[in-house]
């Protein structure tokens, strides 16, 4: 029996996949759990549909994200460390530092998505930023002497 999967099952395979199982195992187990649902014609049709909507809804995303980062490309977050006589800095600049530079400029991030090491040296650092798994965003940081 063909069915279409509504939810992961061990052995047998992912949502909204359509797999061949054998009759008592669908009607005892994968209907019963409602993990599953026959392959018919008006199943396979929903399926398509919300596979549809899900792939207009991720575009989206991407597309928001791409937008962003057209905003961000020309920004500089200045930041300042207090330094030594040869320069050796006394602490770093976190990604959370850096986050909140970026909220009060006016974006909105998660600070686990700045793909940096602490800033701990003076000068101009690009830091990356993943706005989107495709999409990435290099800013400027720079790090002055207080």
């Amino acid at each position: 029996m063909k069915v279409i999967l509504l939810k992961d099952v061990k052995n047998v395979g992912k949502k909204d996949q359509i797999v061949e199982v054998s009759d008592g195992y669908a009607r005892n187990f994968l209907f019963r759990q409602n993990l599953a649902v026959i392959a018919s014609t008006k199943s396979l049709d929903d399926l398509k549909e919300n596979q549809n909507q899900e792939k207009a809804r991720l575009e989206a995303i991407k597309a928001e994200a791409v937008e962003l980062k057209k905003k961000m490309e020309n920004i500089t977050l200045s930041f300042s460390l207090k330094a030594g006589k040869e320069g050796k800095t006394f602490g770093s600049i976190s990604t959370k530092q850096i986050g909140e530079a970026l909220e009060q400029a006016g974006f909105k991030l998660d600070k686990r998505k700045i793909l940096s090491d602490p800033l701990a040296s003076l000068g101009m650092h690009k830091v990356k930023i993943e706005l989107h798994k495709d999409v990435t965003v290099t800013i400027n940081c720079a790090v002055k002497e207080e």
